[in-house]
């Protein structure tokens, strides 16, 4: 009975998902009918389109790449979230807790600082955000008596640092032209999302979700503590490193397309568990799809909520904390 309720619940989020997507077409400052977002979609596919033609210019131009953005970057997160609280045993862990997220952001910062060039901007944050994971890494190998722990430990150490070398740029850069930038690009945004960017983030952040769904058995092992995950013939530094890396990868690139997005990894896992339960075969795909939902849900309310945009991270954390809230007081921290 429950394996029918958990695919039931698998093909609704699908269902409403692709609902979701086709809405999200049709909304937006310039109104676009489904009719003509369907006419749009046959003439790309099946003759050329008008040169001319702003509808298409806003469907394909516009909307696509952010709706497309937003579903991968909300899905990666999502499921980084659970690769993290997994490999950390920890359900209030998310992906910024090896501070990917602080050393993208000080890559965001510089880029704008030294270049101002979109493409070097995101190389730099994906760098920054690589680079704090591997110091977090190395400093949390230097004594193995509990490496989750040193993990953790080395990972708020380099959020600190990298917080610090942000806060010292944000402090030294022009007020009017340079510092709003980059606290408008730190606060999270779609709108600048081109087909282009979609086409360089897709390929990373689809091969991470696939390792994790890949790895998904292996992270009910990795709930374990290691002597037990070991005794069962699992390569715990291995897999760990697998679920780290992927993570960090999303993250990195999540911060490097459209700034810090917030409470996505933390929230979606826990939505998923209420779902399906606390088995990560099940879980993985579930939380997936939640996670796109989530945030593109967020992207809509973003832009269609006031005349001038919200940036991401500030709905992610009025709508996210609020839930959790719920959550735990309905679940009184047992997942289960």
């Amino acid at each position: 009975m429950n394996k029918w309720r958990h695919k039931g619940y698998y093909w609704l989020l699908v269902l409403s998902l692709i609902l979701l997507a086709l809405i999200s077409l049709t909304i937006g400052k310039y109104e676009l009918p489904f009719r003509d977002v369907i006419r749009l979609v046959r003439s790309a596919l099946f003759s050329q389109l008008p040169e001319d033609d702003i509808s298409a210019f806003v469907l394909f131009s516009i909307r696509l790449p952010r709706i497309i953005m937003a579903i991968l970057i909300g899905s990666g997160l999502a499921v980084a979230g659970v690769g993290m609280q997994a490999v950390f045993k920890n359900p209030l862990v998310s992906p910024r807790v090896l501070g990917v997220s602080a050393g993208a952001s000080f890559g965001v910062s510089l880029g704008i600082l030294l270049f101002n060039d979109p493409i070097l901007i995101q190389l730099l944050a994906f760098g920054g955000g690589m680079v704090a994971v591997l110091l977090t890494y190395l400093l949390g190998q230097s004594n193995r008596s509990n490496t989750v722990i040193m993990l953790v430990l080395a990972g708020i150490i380099v959020s600190a640092v990298f917080t610090s070398l942000l806060s010292l740029l944000q402090y030294n850069v022009d007020v009017d032209t340079e510092l709003p930038s980059i606290i408008y690009w730190l606060m999270g945004s779609l709108s600048g999302i081109k087909m282009d960017d979609v086409k360089m983030a897709s390929f990373p952040i689809i091969l991470a979700i696939l390792l994790l769904f890949l790895l998904r058995w292996k992270l009910n092992l990795l709930t374990l503590s290691d002597e037990e995950a070991e005794s069962l013939g699992l390569n715990v530094k291995l897999e760990r490193g697998l679920v780290i890396i992927a993570a960090t990868v999303i993250s990195a690139i999540s911060v490097s397309m459209c700034g810090t997005i917030g409470w996505v990894g933390l929230i979606t896992p826990h939505l998923g568990r209420m779902l399906v339960g606390t088995n990560h075969q099940r879980l993985v795909p579930v939380a997936i799809i939640i996670g796109g939902i989530y945030l593109l849900l967020i992207d809509n309310i973003a832009r269609l909520l006031t005349s001038a945009e919200i940036p991401l991270s500030i709905l992610t954390a009025l709508i996210g904390a609020p839930v959790f809230a719920l959550l735990l007081k309905k679940t009184g921290g047992n997942w289960r």
